[in-house]
């Protein structure tokens, strides 16, 4: 037989302002039917569930949530068989790959300024051959190279979105890209818009696959002492830099060296960067 006292009203009072079980409660449970108690006791447990659940919430509301990466769409890019024929493609082995690109570098082809955008396939085929024979290069050197008129072209094998290793760069051709600005920009030749704009959008699509903003440095090390760091030296770069920034050069000229902020600025808007 169980027996139970009642208590005072004001303890009573508490209890209910608490939302606790009292002691007297649990020994009246026990008191009950085996199926009452039972629901008693589940009713007190989704009491319980329902708090932790508001409490994990509550939580969860407030832990900081990572930056979103920052891509940038892919430009219009013409493949290589736009300008390499079977007439002038040479035996070469598969193409070398790194992990990813963290830096970009910009060069001048040191070539007529003067020239018809259609001529172009043509100017990329002339520097492919004096690179695989007169260098005896396996490949074109430069990732890729740009026109007058904007016009984006694939330049060494290996795929446009990959991360292939160039040979543009002494000592850094590793985890970087190199574009090639189709013409010669010494001190005081104009640079199209139409080109540094389209150099701007390459570069900040194959950084923002690593979410690299172009107007950071980076840390890449030499591989060649003929660069401007002995081998093995780490290097602090812009992650959009000049050729001269790695290897003593005059590319890519004076005149679009000083557009490469401009550049840099660019990319990371297009990249949605503030």
């Amino acid at each position: 037989m169980c027996v139970s006292r009642g208590p005072r009203r004001q303890r009573r009072a508490r209890r209910r302002r608490t939302g606790r079980i009292p002691g007297a409660a649990l020994v009246l449970l026990g008191c009950l039917p085996g199926l009452a108690a039972a629901g008693a006791l589940v009713l007190c447990a989704r009491g319980v569930e329902h708090a932790a659940e508001a409490h994990a919430a509550r939580q969860t509301a407030v832990t900081p949530r990572a930056a979103a990466p920052h891509f940038a769409t892919r430009p219009p890019i013409r493949p290589r068989a736009a300008w390499l024929d079977d007439d002038t493609r040479r035996p070469q082995p598969p193409p070398r790959y790194d992990d990813k690109v963290v830096a970009v570098f910009i060069h001048h082809t040191d070539s007529p300024n003067s020239y018809d955008c259609a001529e172009t396939p043509r100017i990329i085929r002339y520097l492919y051959a004096g690179q695989t024979d007169a260098r005896d290069w396996d490949d074109i050197g430069y990732n890729f190279l740009v026109d007058r008129c904007g016009t984006i072209y694939e330049g060494r094998a290996g795929g446009p979105g990959r991360p292939v290793t160039g040979a543009h760069t002494q000592g850094f051709n590793h985890r970087t890209t190199g574009i090639a600005a189709l013409g010669t920009f010494t001190a005081g030749v104009p640079v199209p818009k139409a080109m540094t704009d389209s150099i701007a959008a390459l570069a900040a699509w194959k950084l923002g696959l690593a979410d690299i903003d172009p107007r950071a440095k980076v840390r890449l090390v030499s591989s060649n002492s003929l660069s401007r760091y002995p081998s093995g030296t780490p290097a602090l770069l812009h992650a959009l830099a000049g050729h001269d920034d790695a290897y003593r050069t005059t590319c890519p000229g004076a005149a679009l060296h000083a557009r490469l902020q401009a550049i840099r600025e660019l990319a990371a808007r297009l990249q949605g960067r503030t």
